[in-house]
């Protein structure tokens, strides 16, 4: 269930390259929060009235704690990067569907990442291995993270911790040199579920990748966001099929969404 929290920054710090990790005392939002959603920060300037989404790479629900990892791309984004330990500021979440974790009952899943997108596939590659640990019934068989860096590996050491990991690098420092379908090939294995967040030319080749391969995959989309409720349409993004009330092959990202299956979205 959705609200609005004052949160706390609990700490926060550089990865490097423009990445910076934030972590949040909200522990309404953090209770309700699953793998895969987001949460809307409201920046304290007045003259910054739409919140900044951001995807939610750690959820510690005991705590009560957010983790989120971000890029600084805009003004908004480099406030929330002044921000310090102690400082609060106003959040709505969490939002979004989600990834469906059951679907990856009994398979060999691959956890996708590219560029900014590879921080929500840490929570997610956690909530899974947490159902190995358990035994749960829908526990994956496997675990396989593949993640495609620009440069700095940032995240890579703690992916280690929740099942195998594959790495692409664009000039081949670490991994495979090229794309995430460069390494998995290099890998020589393939999945039997996909789930995965990058910018959209990755996303695009890894639809028509696993649909060739007959391979059930879910995307979470990165379109930019401007209410995070649905209200506005700025992250509207172009659908395979028509929407049932609308009549228009056009669907919400931040309300629809992040997360739907390749096959429903068009992404050509």
């Amino acid at each position: 269930m959705k609200r609005k929290e004052t949160a706390v920054i609990v700490r926060q710090e550089s990865l490097g390259g423009g990445i910076c990790d934030m972590t949040l005392q909200a522990p309404l939002t953090a209770g309700d929060a699953m793998p895969g959603q987001f949460v809307d920060l409201f920046v304290n300037d007045a003259g910054k009235l739409l919140p900044r989404p951001i995807s939610l790479c750690g959820i510690d629900r005991e705590a009560g704690y957010l983790r989120l990892v971000y890029r600084m791309q805009g003004e908004g984004t480099r406030l929330l990067a002044g921000m310090k330990a102690g400082e609060k500021l106003e959040l709505l979440g969490p939002l979004g569907n989600g990834f469906p974790l059951s679907e990856a009952a009994g398979k060999t899943v691959y956890l996708i990442g590219g560029g900014i997108g590879i921080p929500p596939m840490l929570e997610t590659a956690k909530a899974l291995f947490e159902k190995q640990k358990t035994s749960a019934e829908d526990a994956p068989a496997r675990i396989v993270s593949v993640l495609g860096y620009r440069d700095d590996t940032f995240l890579l050491d703690e992916f280690k911790q929740y099942g195998d990991v594959i790495i692409a690098t664009e000039d081949g420092s670490c991994g495979t040199k090229g794309n995430v379908l460069d390494a998995i090939a290099a890998d020589g294995a393939f999945p039997e579920l996909c789930f995965a967040c990058g910018p959209k030319p990755m996303l695009r080749a890894l639809k028509n990748w696993a649909a060739d391969r007959q391979i059930p995959c879910w995307i979470s989309m990165e379109e930019r966001m401007a209410c995070g409720i649905g209200a506005c349409l700025a992250c509207v993004c172009k659908t395979a099929d028509k929407d049932p009330h609308s009549q228009v092959n056009n669907t919400r990202v931040c309300a629809d969404g992040p997360v739907f299956p390749a096959e429903y979205l068009d992404l050509e």
